[in-house]
């Protein structure tokens, strides 16, 4: 297993991350291969961060061709409402004579409609770049939420407290408090330090879309995510330290 080595400081690159989950997945096979469980967690994360990665590789084109078609839709809106303007002003001005000054208002109103409505549409159609930005980035980290619960689960089922000398007695005496497992100290040790691991890509994985996009709901769902799992985190390493009891119980020192 060939351990990724960080390329870059100046930003978080997803190849990296993507390397690292790879690593991550090597290992499981390697020392955990008896729960796929967990390794498919690892490759849907894998699935992921490849797709933020391949937006990434497209994000360049696709939004020069969004910014280039709605240039092209403003000035449509433009010459709508130019011509528009142009022959409303003909008309008054041809019947300037005959129209009355109150008779003037309906003319004033509906050309401030017209202004009012293509200025709507003009800043509705510069900000459709960053919106479609915005809503693509936005779905692949709800995405990327569902999958830190979907982690929180693994790691849910997998109680220490079975290792722990009182309950393997009362296990033993015919007690129904708690059934033992079947996995070691160590095995459970591995299960919930990739978990936690696994857990820190996500949120890794979450902060690839800070690199993309400055939009504050952007950055206030990766700054959620990344909270989220660090208190997943938490609670994961307080079960690692009732693996730390039960491994000094069965092999005290002598």
């Amino acid at each position: 297993m060939a351990q990724p080595r960080l390329t870059s400081y100046d930003r978080l690159d997803g190849t990296e991350v993507r390397a690292v989950l790879t690593y991550l997945g090597e290992r499981i096979d390697t020392y955990l291969p008896r729960h796929p469980g967990l390794r498919t967690a690892v490759k849907e994360c894998g699935t992921l961060v490849d797709g933020l990665l391949e937006r990434r590789r497209h994000a360049p084109a696709q939004r020069a061709a969004i910014v280039w078609t709605s240039r092209v839709l403003i000035v449509v809106v433009l010459a709508v409402v130019l011509v528009a303007t142009a022959f409303a002003a003909r008309d008054a001005i041809a019947n300037a004579r005959s129209l009355e000054s109150f008779e003037w208002l309906p003319l004033v109103e509906s050309l401030i409609n017209d202004l009012v409505f293509a200025g709507i549409a003009i800043w509705f159609l510069l900000s459709l770049a960053d919106r479609v930005v915005r809503n693509d980035l936005i779905r692949r980290l709800h995405r990327l939420r569902s999958m830190a619960h979907i982690i929180d689960m693994h790691q849910m089922s997998k109680d220490p407290a079975a290792l722990l000398p009182d309950m393997v007695m009362g296990a033993v005496a015919g007690d129904d408090v708690i059934s033992p497992r079947t996995m070691s100290v160590r095995d459970y040790a591995l299960y919930l330090d990739y978990c936690s691991e696994l857990l820190s890509l996500t949120s890794k994985a979450a902060a690839l879309c800070a690199e993309e996009s400055t939009d504050a709901l952007v950055l206030d769902t990766v700054s959620e995510i990344e909270n989220l799992t660090t208190g997943m985190s938490r609670k994961i390493w307080q079960k690692i330290s009732l693996l730390q009891t039960a491994e000094r119980t069965h092999h005290p020192r002598s």
